[in-house]
C-alpha cells in the first residue's frame, strides 16, 4: 500500500509542476503590465520601476519561473539575507556554501496586483465558501440520488422507475450553468414572493450578516447532475445486488423487505456509489465556477473568474493550483479507496 501511495503522489506532484508550468507560460504569452495594474494609469516612472524589480519581472524568464516555483515550495534554498524574508516568512534549518541557506516555508503565492492584498488569505476566505457550497450539494445529491435509485430499483419496469430513469437522463445532460440560470429565475424573480429566495446574493451581506437562504438555489443547482448520476448508478448496483443468490436466501428465510433491502442490498451496493461520491467533490469544485457567477455567490469560482476578467495573475494562477492540488488530492483519496475495496487495482498499479 505504501509504494501504492508513493506513486500516486509522485505522479501528482508532476501533474502540479505541468500545471504551474502551463499557466506561467499563459502568464508569459500575454502582455500586461503589471505595475500598471497595480498603481493605476497615473503611476510616475519610478514607482513603475520599483514595482517591477519588486515582482521580479525585470529577470529572465526562466529566473522568474524558479522564482515562482520556489515561492510555492515548502522547502527552498535561499540568500541568507534575502530581502523578501519577511514577505516569504522563511525559517532557516540548515547553513550552506556561499551564503546560502536551506528555508521552510509556507506556500507563497504572492500579492494581488489590484488590491495588493496577499493571495493566500484571499483564496482561503473565497475557498470556505465554496466548500460549503459543494459540501450542501453534495449532501443534497447523495440524499436525493441514493433514495431515488433505491425506488426505481426496487419498482423495476413500473411507472415509478421510468420516471426517475427520464429524470435522470435530463439531469446528466443539463449543465450546472442551465440550470443555475433557470432556477434563478423561476424561483428567484418569478415566484419570489412564494419563496423568498434572491436571484443573487453571497453568503454575506454588505453588513456582514449570515445568509443561509442563498445556499439553497446554488445548491440544488449544483447538485442536479450528481443527483441523476447516483441515482442511475445506484439503481444500476441495487440491481445487480437484488439478483444474489445470497438476497434470495434472504426472502426465502422470512426476512422482511425492509430488512433485506437495508441490511443486506444496499450495502452491498453502496461500494461503487461511495468511490462516486468521493470523485464527485472535485467535480462540485470546479462546477461551481459557474453557479458563483450566475448567483453573484463570491467564493473561489467567482474570484477566479474575476482574476482572469482584470489580469490579476498571481490571484488567478494561485486559484487554479488550488483547484488542480484538489482533484490530485481528492484522485489519490479515490485510487486509495479503490485499492482498499480492491486489492488487484495495487497489484495491476
Amino acid at each position: 500500500m505504501l509504494r501504492f501511495l508513493l506513486k500516486r503522489l509522485l505522479a501528482g506532484f508532476f501533474v502540479l509542476l505541468g500545471v504551474t508550468i502551463l499557466i506561467f507560460s499563459i502568464f508569459l504569452i500575454i502582455h500586461v503590465d503589471p505595475a500598471q495594474l497595480t498603481l493605476g494609469q497615473r503611476a510616475d516612472k519610478a514607482s513603475r520601476e520599483a514595482i517591477t524589480k519588486k515582482l521580479g519581472l525585470d529577470l529572465p524568464w526562466y529566473q522568474r519561473l524558479i522564482r515562482y516555483t520556489g515561492d510555492l515550495s515548502p522547502i527552498w534554498v535561499y540568500k541568507r539575507h534575502n530581502e523578501r524574508k519577511e514577505e516569504l516568512r522563511f525559517h532557516e534549518i540548515l547553513n550552506l556554501p556561499g551564503d546560502r541557506v536551506l528555508a521552510v516555508k509556507a506556500p507563497y503565492l504572492g500579492r494581488s496586483f489590484q488590491s495588493d492584498r496577499k493571495v493566500a488569505p484571499m483564496i482561503w476566505t473565497a475557498l470556505k465558501r465554496t466548500a460549503l457550497l459543494a459540501f450542501l450539494a453534495l449532501l443534497l445529491a447523495v440524499l436525493l440520488g441514493v433514495s431515488m435509485g433505491v425506488l426505481a430499483a426496487l419498482s423495476k419496469g413500473k411507472w415509478p422507475d421510468q420516471v426517475l430513469v427520464s429524470i435522470s437522463a435530463l439531469g446528466v445532460s443539463v449543465p450546472s450553468y442551465f440550470s443555475a440560470i433557470v432556477f434563478s429565475f423561476v424561483f428567484g424573480y418569478l415566484l419570489r414572493e412564494m419563496t423568498q429566495l434572491n436571484m443573487t446574493g453571497s453568503l454575506y451581506d454588505l453588513q456582514g450578516h449570515l445568509q443561509l437562504k442563498n445556499l439553497i438555489l446554488p445548491s440544488i443547482a449544483l447538485g442536479i447532475r450528481p443527483i441523476a448520476v447516483l441515482t442511475q448508478l445506484t439503481r444500476s448496483a441495487m440491481l445487480e445486488v437484488l439478483a444474489a443468490d445470497y438476497i434470495r436466501t434472504a426472502r426465502a428465510k422470512g426476512l422482511s423487505p425492509y430488512r433485506t433491502v437495508m441490511k443486506h442490498a444496499l450495502r452491498n451496493a453502496l461500494n461503487p456509489v461511495v468511490t462516486s461520491i468521493s470523485g464527485w467533490f472535485a467535480s462540485l469544485l470546479a462546477g461551481a465556477y459557474f453557479v458563483e457567477v450566475i448567483f453573484n455567490y463570491k467564493g473561489l469560482g467567482f474570484l477566479t473568474v474575476q482574476a482572469v476578467e482584470s489580469y490579476d495573475f498571481p490571484l488567478m494562477m494561485g486559484a487554479v493550483l488550488l483547484g488542480a492540488l484538489f482533484f490530485v488530492l481528492i484522485n489519490i483519496a479515490v485510487d486509495l479507496i479503490y485499492g482498499i475495496l480492491d486489492p488487484r487495482v495495487r497489484v495491476a498499479a
